[in-house]
């Protein structure tokens, strides 16, 4: 589609842009803005309309999702795919008019918006719907109807007004679903909790293959695709990727009962890429191709608003969203802008090449926004939702002990600036979420870990996965040498689940919820422990 005005500022950016990721290659650059400028033109005057009376089978296969809420706004998501595993998920190569309502009650006799979107096959027939108007700290129920088709109802919430003073909210954290690996059972215990959001801390799907079977599900009442039997590679690839796991229905209860706010890690790419280096070194101009298609299935498949889209290979993930005067998010995106890992990767001992200040996994950019972002903040909480485990973790005790390069004990140098950065910003009450590792942990986050009776600076709620790793155990076999080697760690625990953190003017309290098993399907859900920390006087205690 040839590009139209609205569009031409978008890809010179993108074009520059194109240059300074190092695509030295023609038919890289070329690559690369096909995603840029393959979009819909403004109100696709010229673009066929399909008549979605035509219709003939249930598109709304993947559900519904809520995001990024504000006082007066929620993005409302949903894609069309009536044969969610085939390519363009069985609908025409056409837009599609999707009518969508909000309503403050979920029969829908109140509405409180309504309105008209197209889904464009540029963008996979997804639709991203951004209604105004909104009260703030308010539930509502939002639906979608293309041609005779009605999707599921979902349930919404709108963040409180940026003064408000709120008495207490409710959040969880997920990360980490690896379908291969089991049962989303813990998502459906997540959908009947009592919450204000969730937020997702990355690899919403991961790029291995999975059989015919659906790896450790076993399934023998059906068979999967050999589409699924490969990596994601290409933007086909990843979309049928996502439409695997959207179709997955404990997955779709929690998107209809929460709002989402998600931020990606490395499996919705590649396993611990970092920036446009690739975990088999590939060249830059192939790697950056791979990732942007990755990004573009991403931005199609979850709740974000339109400054997230990307742009051929790069997308603002980083944001900023308030919650009244009790907490403010700085989402961070600590994959697109690192250096490479030291040493290969891997756990290694800490040594010069880690330890260079000029090291970062953040970025200048994204570390100036986040510490100039706290010197402006009134909020009683500064939350950090992001990926890596940001505490230290010495695998061993006593000299010797290795690190993981992967996460902020490979940058020391940039978690010790945002630390001082929270420090000379005022910021008494941090509190990290975290995800990535696959275990639950709890952590006191230090001034300086090697020194046990340093200043506590915060707090660390590192929630388990979804799946990924199988049913796990409540003390892993390495469970003793961390709790020894890491007395800044409170608690270890290897079962899947998530984390629920509650927030009010006097505490921060984290419950760390598990399930048994994710290989067989229907597990209850415990909590296994739970911690508070105080206002202006950080560090974690048992509730």
């Amino acid at each position: 589609m040839t590009p139209t005005a609205p569009y031409e500022q978008e890809i010179r950016a993108a074009a520059a842009h194109v240059g300074r990721r190092r695509f030295l290659t023609v038919t890289g650059a070329a690559a690369a803005l096909a995603f840029t400028t393959n979009l819909p033109a403004a109100g696709a005057a010229q673009a066929a309309e399909a008549d979605a009376r035509k219709l003939t089978e249930n598109p709304f296969t993947l559900g519904v999702a809520s995001g990024d809420p504000q006082p007066g706004s929620v993005v409302l998501w949903t894609r069309l795919a009536p044969r969610p595993y085939e390519g363009g998920g069985g609908m025409p190569d056409a837009r599609v008019p999707v009518r969508w309502e909000v309503a403050y009650d979920e029969k829908f006799t109140r509405l409180a918006g309504r309105g008209r979107a197209d889904a464009h096959p540029e963008f996979n027939h997804s639709v991203h719907i951004e209604p105004t108007g909104l009260a703030p700290d308010r539930v509502y129920y939002y639906r979608f109807r293309a041609g005779s088709w009605i999707s599921p109802v979902g349930r919404t919430r709108t963040a409180p007004a940026r003064g408000a003073h709120l008495s207490r909210l409710k959040l969880a954290a997920v990360s980490c679903q690896a379908y291969h690996d089991g049962y989303f059972t813990a998502y459906r215990h997540l959908a009947e909790e009592d919450l204000d959001v969730v937020f997702h801390l990355g690899d919403y799907l991961y790029e291995y293959p999975v059989d015919a079977a659906g790896g450790a599900r076993r399934y023998t009442d059906r068979t999967l695709p050999d589409r699924f039997h490969r990596e994601t590679v290409t933007l086909e690839d990843y979309r049928l990727r996502y439409a695997l796991y959207k179709s997955d229905p404990d997955l779709q209860a929690a998107h209809a009962a929460h709002p989402f706010i998600v931020t990606w890690d490395d499996h919705e790419v590649e396993n611990n890429y970092a920036s446009d280096i690739s975990e088999d070194d590939l060249p830059p101009a192939e790697f950056l191709i791979r990732r942007a298609a990755a990004y573009r299935a991403y931005w199609e498949n979850q709740p974000l608003r339109r400054p997230q889209r990307p742009h051929g290979p790069d997308a603002r993930l980083y944001r900023r969203l308030h919650y009244g005067q009790l907490a403010q998010f700085d989402i961070l995106d600590t994959r697109q802008y690192r250096s490479d890992q030291a040493y290969g990767d891997g756990w290694h001992a800490p040594g010069p090449e880690s330890d260079d200040p000029r090291r970062t996994l953040t970025g200048a950019t994204q570390e100036r926004w986040l510490i100039d972002g706290w010197r402006q903040s009134t909020a009683r909480w500064n939350v950090l939702p992001q990926q890596v485990a940001f505490s230290e973790r010495r695998n061993a005790t006593g000299p010797g002990y290795q690190v993981s390069m992967d996460a902020w004990d490979g940058y020391p140098a940039s978690r010790a600036r945002v630390l001082a950065g929270a420090e000379s910003a005022g910021v008494d009450n941090l509190v990290v979420l975290t995800g990535d590792v696959h275990v639950h942990y709890a952590f006191d986050i230090k001034k300086d870990f090697a020194d046990p009776a340093s200043r506590t600076a915060g707090v660390e709620f590192v929630t388990t996965s979804i799946a990924s790793g199988k049913d796990g155990a409540d003390k892993p076999a390495n469970w003793g040498t961390y709790m020894a080697a890491n007395p800044h760690l409170k608690f270890y625990n290897g079962r899947r689940g998530y984390v629920t953190v509650t927030l009010d003017r006097d505490t921060a309290r984290g419950d760390y919820r598990t399930v048994s098993a994710v290989t067989t399907p229907g597990a209850p859900v415990r909590t296994a422990a739970s911690f508070v920390t105080e206002a202006g006087d950080p560090g974690l205690k048992p509730a």
